[in-house]
């Protein structure tokens, strides 16, 4: 199942997404739960499933899309996730642990939207960065990894946009630039998931394929980074977790390619969908 937000005919809802169409939520289910997240909180999973195919349905080219998380949710990043030639050091080992850093309510787009292209200098390295993530259903502290799928309710794609030179003197300010990343379309929900290791990533500038790879070369699997988060302080449901970016994003070319207006960027994740943004000054 394909979990969504958008706005149709100016109101924001949520709800299904089957074929070509997106089946909203009804009122009165939206009236119970708020939010995708009361939703998943609730592993109300199934009612809405019931609740929204029984609703007219609206032609995607009607749409426009939301993000599939809350716009403030919890956005857990692992930094250095594959082995790849890193853009700022260069270092190809595996970390002795895994690297953490979040990003900021307003630092993603939707599906279809533009991403901002930074003024100044720092658009000079304004890179972008391919990811798996994971949406949390269920709450949990102290996860074992060997229980940490059992609290994932969906797989999304997201676009972990950075300022490389911002980067180098603070993670955290070159992570989080206003509108430079992005999230969906949509959520995949995790029982059409079978193997979440098989899942490959494919990002595309252009057409032109740049970053490939597939989870199961992850330094850290899925189950260790939801387990380490964990550890940390208690998951709760809506928290999206992005897995790292592989080797190919543009810092790391040589010559570097880095972003400019105009840019399209596709990001596939087999079996859950494609994110796509343009570039825009």
């Amino acid at each position: 199942m394909r979990l969504a937000r958008w706005i149709h005919e100016g109101l924001e809802t949520y709800g299904v997404i089957a074929g070509e169409s997106a089946h909203p939520a009804s009122p009165a289910f939206i009236a119970r739960f708020p939010d995708l997240a009361d939703v998943l909180a609730a592993d109300a999973l199934p009612a809405l499933r019931n609740d929204a195919m029984t609703q007219p349905p609206v032609p995607l080219d009607a749409i426009t899309w939301r993000l599939p998380i809350h716009p403030a949710a919890r956005v857990f990043c692992v930094g250095i996730n594959y082995p790849k030639r890193y853009p700022l050091d260069q270092s190809v080992t595996r970390p002795e642990n895994i690297i953490l850093f979040a990003k900021l309510h307003g630092t993603l787009v939707p599906h279809g939207a533009a991403l901002e292209r930074p003024t100044g200098d720092a658009a000079d390295s304004f890179d972008y960065e391919g990811e798996i993530a994971v949406v949390i259903g269920r709450p949990g502290r102290h996860i074992a990894a060997a229980d940490a799928l059992s609290h994932v309710a969906g797989y999304t794609v997201m676009n972990d946009g950075s300022v490389r030179d911002w980067q180098r003197h603070s993670v955290h300010a070159g992570k989080n630039f206003a509108a430079s990343g992005g999230c969906g379309p949509w959520i995949t929900t995790a029982d059409d998931i079978p193997d979440p290791a098989a899942l490959e990533l494919t990002t595309r500038l252009n057409g032109d394929i740049v970053q490939q790879t597939r989870a199961d070369a992850m330094f850290f699997s899925i189950p260790e980074v939801i387990s380490y988060i964990s550890h940390m302080m208690p998951l709760r449901p809506g928290d999206l977790i992005a897995t790292g970016s592989p080797d190919g994003t543009g810092g790391s070319r040589t010559p570097p390619r880095f972003l400019r207006d105009g840019d399209v960027l596709d990001i596939s994740v087999s079996g859950v969908g494609t994110l796509r943004n343009t570039v825009a000054g």
